[in-house]
């Protein structure tokens, strides 16, 4: 059955309109969020949680260790991926993506509270990782979703590209609050900010998430997951399904974003780590320089969606040359 067949609703076009619109708008702001929520981490983790959670290593080990802690994010992502793949499929995608709303933005508010060495020692570092662990699994359900809520409101595959680019811009415009918020409360903070300046961005987290809380309550299933629903075409075990089936197009997908995310976090994380102990330079000058390209992302994610949808083919020739140069 082709798509333009499952999209059949009874809604009228100003009803449908206004779901789009709802949807889109549900989807990006939850990867604002999530992107938000799992890239401050990263902002913070070589410019305080080294110094608090791991004090009695050599500055540079500490900040490894503080990396580590990091990474365990990372590999939580394709469990959660696997888990809310699965369950976005078998009960819906709106349910999944308020659990994973609530999963990411609850585990990074709590880290803001967790107290450091000083005070227990190293269940500090311990209860970081549990948090970071289930803040991973709750991102790896979280894009995907997104980006399905989206595109299964849009009406033609034409449209396709351009509607589901919309959450793909949650992640740099979430880079770029995450980076406000640490500077402007190292600013506010100054001598202070090891002892709660960093703090303040992941309690905000929680202001955050009730804002997409209330927005994504306020949508509509999609109507392609609906149509399956009532045609009872709903696999038991579709993330099993999906490997069958496209063994070669998830590792292939895996291997190009490694070209595209391996820079990215060298340059959204490592860089505070080289640039106050190698350079010398002040954690806000460092802060500052990074708001500008997370702001010049914003417009390229929109163009890719665009230009995507109207010329795929060359699109991705287009994009395969960038890359390589």
């Amino acid at each position: 059955m082709s798509t333009a067949e499952l999209f059949k609703t009874g809604l009228s076009d100003a009803e449908h309109g206004a779901q789009l619109r709802r949807a889109v708008v549900a989807s990006t702001v939850g990867t604002v969020i999530e992107a938000y929520d799992f890239l401050l981490y990263g902002l913070v983790a070589p410019l305080a949680l080294g110094k608090l959670y791991f004090p009695a290593s050599d500055p540079l080990v500490g900040t490894l260790q503080a990396f580590g802690i990091y990474a365990v994010g990372f590999l939580s992502r394709p469990v959660g991926a696997a888990i809310f793949g699965h369950y976005g499929d078998r009960i819906g995608r709106k349910a999944t993506l308020i659990t994973t709303l609530l999963l990411t933005g609850l585990s990074t508010f709590a880290v803001g509270f967790v107290p450091g060495y000083a005070a227990i020692g190293i269940w500090g570092a311990v209860i970081l990782t549990l948090l970071r662990l289930i803040q991973g699994i709750g991102v790896g359900g979280e894009w995907g979703g997104a980006v399905l809520l989206s595109m299964e409101w849009a009406r033609t595959n034409r449209s396709r590209g351009l509607v589901a680019s919309w959450p793909q811009w949650g992640g740099p415009f979430g880079l770029f609050l995450a980076n406000l918020a640490v500077l402007a409360f190292s600013a506010l903070s100054g001598d202070q900010f090891l002892a709660w300046g960093w703090r303040v961005p992941f309690w905000l987290s929680i202001v955050m998430v009730g804002i997409g809380l209330y927005i994504r309550l306020g949508i509509l299933e999609t109507p392609v997951f609906t149509r399956l629903m009532e045609q009872n075409r709903i696999e038991r075990a579709p993330v099993i399904e999906v490997i069958k089936r496209q063994p070669k197009e998830i590792i292939l997908t895996a291997l190009l974003r490694t070209g595209q995310q391996g820079p990215f976090y060298i340059f959204t994380a490592f860089v505070f780590s080289y640039g106050t102990t190698v350079s010398h330079s002040s954690r806000n000058l460092l802060l500052t320089a990074l708001l500008g390209p997370a702001g010049e992302l914003h417009p390229r994610a929109r163009e890719a969606g665009f230009f995507g949808a109207q010329d795929r083919p060359r699109f991705d020739k287009f994009s395969r040359a960038i890359s390589a140069n």
